[in-house]
């Protein structure tokens, strides 16, 4: 089973090979092997590989580290530095271009191997995590003519309206959107919700809870309780102004 796509940036024919040849054994595709900077970008452009591996000395005008630059610029493909040079001057130039990670030449199969299935992984979750942003974003942008938000749950996307938001329930890297009947756990943060969310119906009342303000049956310091569910929620000390400043108080 093919496991990725890769492509190889490196000026030692002999490193390249061996290199090859681990990475085809490991169930990988080797798209190319291209010895300077601006082969490398040609072939991006044109296969598109799911990862790069970068000499950061390459030989030339050229150096690994200014190409990682321009992929990180124009592509969203992550870049492995492949290096002989573990010394911190080149280590600090190189984290100018935010690297997925580092190998030390000569390398390990294992350890090759273990770097490229982790970098795959993060990358993949950090698309996940830009798309869910992009889309977010793009909420915010229109929110004072939107009565709804599109959240990705369950591997599908999910219209809620506003109106029916119950609250909000931050659960470490996620948020849980609870609505009368359903809930909706999706991954997010409580200031990206604060952000999101009209700011006239809704109120963060806790750093792990918004509520909407039009759900809220009745307060005693330090509870909340929602309508019709009935749930009680706690008030934290820093938002009971905020919160108390938001209610028709007679």
């Amino acid at each position: 089973m093919d496991k990725g796509k890769i492509l190889v940036v490196e000026d030692e024919s002999i490193v390249a090979k061996d290199i090859t040849k681990s990475l085809k054994k490991m169930g990988y595709t080797v798209t190319a092997t291209v010895n300077s900077g601006p082969k490398a970008i040609d072939e991006i452009e044109n296969l598109k590989p799911d990862l790069v591996l970068m000499d950061i000395m390459l030989k030339g005008k050229v150096t690994g580290i200014e190409v990682a630059e321009e992929i990180k610029n124009r592509f969203r493909i992550p870049v492995i530095f492949l290096t002989a040079y573990a010394d911190d001057k080149t280590l600090s130039k190189a984290k100018i271009t935010e690297p997925y990670g580092y190998i030390i030449k000569p390398f390990k199969e294992k350890e090759l191997n273990t770097t490229i299935e982790t970098t795959l992984y993060k990358h993949q979750k950090d698309e996940e995590v830009r798309k869910e942003r992009d889309m977010y974003s793009s909420v915010i942008e229109n929110k004072e003519t939107k009565d709804s938000i599109f959240v990705r749950a369950d591997y599908r996307l999910n219209k809620i309206d506003f109106d029916d938001i119950f609250y909000v329930e931050a659960l470490k890297d996620y948020v849980v959107i609870n609505t009368s009947d359903n809930s909706y756990t999706t991954h997010s943060t409580m200031k990206e919700m604060v952000r999101i969310l009209p700011k006239k119906d809704f109120v963060r009342i806790h750093r792990s809870f918004i509520v909407n303000i039009n759900k809220i049956y009745s307060i005693k310091y330090p509870d909340l309780v929602l309508e019709e569910k009935m749930k009680v929620l706690p008030i934290g000390g820093l938002y009971r102004k905020e919160l108390y400043s938001r209610l028709n108080l007679v």
